[in-house]
């Protein structure tokens, strides 16, 4: 009996945990803007809705993300070590000499904001390469 008391109670433990990483990230806001003198994008995902602002005076779109899509970029979220985005190097440097725009990558979790340093819009550190190239695929659509 007390063995399957012991059980029970470790399935409901990580029953707990599972379900509060997903409550996590339904109040998570994951942003992306890229920008240089005449180039303006900023994506703003939360809770299973994208946001889109293609130029400056552009009005933002707003759309409902799919299950599927969702489910890829909380997978690749869940990959990244926030705390340390900020010490990511960039693998080029164009965006020192108008080559590329800026690109940026902000989240904000617990009430927290985790920002990476500027890399050029493109071409993102490796470590957060999957997530910024799932986020810009919004664009493409």
């Amino acid at each position: 009996m007390k063995i399957l008391s012991l059980i029970l109670l470790t399935i409901f433990i990580g029953a707990g945990c599972s379900s509060q990483k997903k409550a996590d990230m339904t109040s998570t806001v994951i942003e992306y803007s890229a920008m240089s003198r005449g180039y303006y994008k900023k994506i703003v995902v939360q809770n299973q809705t994208v946001s889109v602002t293609n130029g400056r005076d552009a009005q933002t779109v707003e759309n409902k993300i799919e299950k599927a899509n969702w489910d890829k970029i909380i997978a690749e979220f869940e990959k990244i070590d926030v705390e340390k985005i900020s010490t990511l190097k960039a693998p080029t440097e164009k965006r020192f000499y108008d080559g590329a725009a800026i690109g940026n990558l902000k989240i904000t979790q617990n009430q927290k904001t985790y920002e990476t340093q500027g890399f050029d819009n493109g071409f993102p550190p490796k470590e957060i390469e999957k997530l910024v190239n799932l986020l810009t695929d919004f664009v493409k659509e």
